[in-house]
């Protein structure tokens, strides 16, 4: 009878962990990794130098045009 007894508590517990080895809090899903990419380089001139340089040039021919006469 001891023996019975020791058996039936030792599946009592166990079957008693495994129903509780879940927990009862909702699952974690976590955000899935997302790489991102890296942006291309842009120019090391800004736009504005640019039509500075144009209008400088421009200015520049317009007095060895305007000198020739």
């Amino acid at each position: 009878m001891r023996l019975t007894t020791t058996l039936a508590a030792a599946a009592i517990a166990v079957s008693g962990v495994a129903a509780h080895a879940g927990g009862v809090a909702p699952p974690v899903m976590e955000p899935p990794v997302v790489v991102a990419e890296p942006e291309p380089a842009g120019s090391s001139i800004s736009p504005t130098y640019v039509i500075l340089g144009v209008l400088a040039a421009l200015l520049i021919a317009a007095a060895v045009n305007a000198s020739d006469d």
